[in-house]
């Protein structure tokens, strides 16, 4: 059995960059194979009941600002220096998750991540306007008519609905959200303060 590590996945969500580089770098480490899970973040959290933590906790007095610390804490580890908050979050990620699920399709939704990350968290890239997320995909190698045009068929939406489904199924409620072990069947972990445990976890499989 490959070492394996799934990533629930949506571009919305800050920890998703800040986790991703880490947690490539551990796979790599580890020799462990990573992949991506495309969902919609806000059907989790329609199905789960949860939302985002600065709304969830904004009655919590100190909670919001503890975690604005923890996040600047892990940026500094990780040498995370060129994140940005992006000028429009929290944006509404339907179209660029379901591109993301076309890509994927192709086997090549990790290296769609890995292109695109940037440009939404670090170049702050107009996600909503179709002429400049269309020029990032692009300028990212990718054929972004193509995966446009296949965003809005009923299989992409359907799948992208079915992947949210699914992990939700198996005990997600947010991102970033790892699984870890057999593909469909791994151990779940939370959030990007996990990483040592995850670590831990792909050292015990063979």
């Amino acid at each position: 059995m490959s070492k394996r590590v799934e990533l629930v996945f949506d571009f919305v969500s800050p920890n998703a960059y800040l986790i991703w580089w880490p947690l490539r770098n551990l796979v790599r480490r580890t020799g462990a194979e990573l992949d991506v899970i495309p969902v919609f973040l806000g059907g989790m959290h329609k199905l789960t009941g949860n939302a985002p933590p600065m709304i969830r906790d904004a009655d919590v007095k100190g909670k919001v600002e503890y975690s604005m610390l923890e996040m600047q804490r892990f940026i500094a580890k990780h040498n995370l220096t060129k994140y940005k908050l992006h000028p429009q979050f929290p944006f509404n990620s339907i179209t660029l998750q379901r591109m993301l699920f076309a890509a994927d399709q192709d086997g090549r939704g990790v290296q769609f991540v890995e292109a695109m990350l940037p440009a939404i968290w670090e170049e702050g890239v107009d996600v909503l306007d179709p002429a400049s997320l269309g020029a990032a995909v692009t300028a990212a190698g990718f054929d972004a008519k193509d995966l446009y045009e296949r965003s809005q068929t009923d299989e992409v939406k359907q799948g992208l609905a079915a992947n949210t489904d699914n992990v939700v199924a198996r005990g997600a409620f947010g991102i970033p959200t790892m699984f870890v072990g057999p593909k469909g069947a791994g151990e779940m972990f939370f959030g990007k303060e996990r990483l040592d445990q995850i670590e831990d976890e792909l050292n015990k499989q063979a």
